[in-house]
């Protein structure tokens, strides 16, 4: 039987590498005869850097020290060069929620972080560049990022702002004479939401509760993208343009970067439809299946192309209120357990689903 593994990550509890290697292990503790492709998932967000280095050979990671994380504080980021010669930066890295776990400063916080890692990958030879959207702790438009790459945001009086989405609201003008330029392979945004930049569906009304902000900071938060928006250009309206804080939006209008859907880019990058030609049964999965699953995440792309391959799916979650998963909460008798001790009872999950198929051959 040939089985391919392609779960997203459990957050906060398994890697999807280590997802899929644990159930991979479950699988065999059961039918170690089966062949089985481990192929770990992601959707711009949380372990897409990884999941797409892994599946190059010759691709390199490389950390950047020093970076400038989202509360101002040092960083390591991190970015994988791939044989052709582009460059993948995943925002969580330098600029992530994580980060700042606790201590969520939604006016102040920056994605400068980001862009001194792209400006570490570009001085090292980079011709195109790929940056995964997804967990940002800032709503500043990408302004901090733009600024390590050499963009000026300037009050009226000609003074260069400090970083963060709340300072926008005085921005006065954009000096792009110190930008530097795109690289000439192009920019390409992966992410999986289609927020605008602004109004009751954009960054700041949408995603700033989840950095802290309260309603009187989202308001001003709205209203400095707002401002930064009227005087970069572009298109604010742009399905995307609202992921990681406005990011999206700041690195189209600046560097004419392409929003594109993170799912579907990541399933093509790893090869997803190749791995499931001939496949009997692919398994994904996820720390929280619901509906929202389904639109735009790692998982419902799996979903959808092993139902076009006409490949059954079983999906392991850590909780799920869809009697369809199996989840690590019933394996475990609890979330506790099943939180602290998530790659054991995926193990668990591998190998349940290895008896559900049958006994191993012989």
């Amino acid at each position: 039987m040939r089985v391919v593994l392609a779960p997203d990550s459990f957050k906060g509890t398994a890697t999807a590498a280590e997802a899929a290697r644990a159930l991979a292990d479950g699988w065999h503790s059961v039918r170690p005869a089966d062949d089985l492709l481990p192929l770990p998932m992601a959707d711009g967000g949380e372990g897409t850097l990884d999941a797409i280095a892994a599946a190059y050979p010759g691709a390199t990671v490389h950390e950047v020290p020093n970076c400038t994380g989202p509360d101002g504080g040092p960083v390591t980021g991190r970015y994988a060069l791939l044989p052709d010669g582009t460059a993948l930066v995943e925002l969580a890295t330098a600029s992530g929620l994580p980060l700042v776990e606790g201590r969520e400063a939604p006016l102040t916080a920056t994605t400068r972080g980001t862009g001194e890692t792209i400006a570490a990958a570009l001085d090292a030879g980079a011709r195109a560049l790929t940056v995964a959207l997804g967990g940002s702790a800032s709503t500043d438009g990408g302004a901090g990022l733009l600024a390590a790459l050499g963009l000026r945001v300037l009050d009226g009086s000609g003074a260069v702002l400090p970083d963060g989405g709340g300072p926008l609201v005085s921005a006065g003008a954009v000096d792009r004479r110190a930008l530097r330029p795109a690289p000439a392979g192009g920019v390409r945004l992966l992410t999986d939401v289609t927020n605008p930049l602004l109004g009751p569906a954009g960054a700041a009304a949408v995603y700033g509760p989840q950095k802290g902000a309260g309603p009187a900071e989202a308001a001003l938060l709205e209203r400095g993208l707002r401002r930064f928006a009227g005087l970069l250009g572009g298109d604010p309206d742009q399905p995307g343009a609202g992921a990681a804080g406005g990011t999206a939006y700041g690195l189209a209008a600046a560097w004419g970067a392409r929003i594109t859907p993170g799912a579907a880019a990541v399933a093509d990058l790893l090869g997803l439809d190749r791995a499931l030609a001939g496949a009997d049964l692919v398994v994904t999965g996820e720390g929280r299946f619901d509906a929202t699953s389904l639109l735009g995440k790692a998982v419902g792309e799996v979903i959808a192309r092993a139902e076009r391959a006409a490949v059954p799916v079983r999906v392991v979650a850590g909780d799920s209120a869809d009697g369809r998963a199996l989840t690590l909460v019933s394996l475990a008798g609890g979330g506790g357990d099943a939180q602290r001790r998530a790659v054991h009872w995926l193990f668990r999950a591998g190998a349940r689903l290895a008896r559900s198929v049958g006994p191993a051959a012989g």
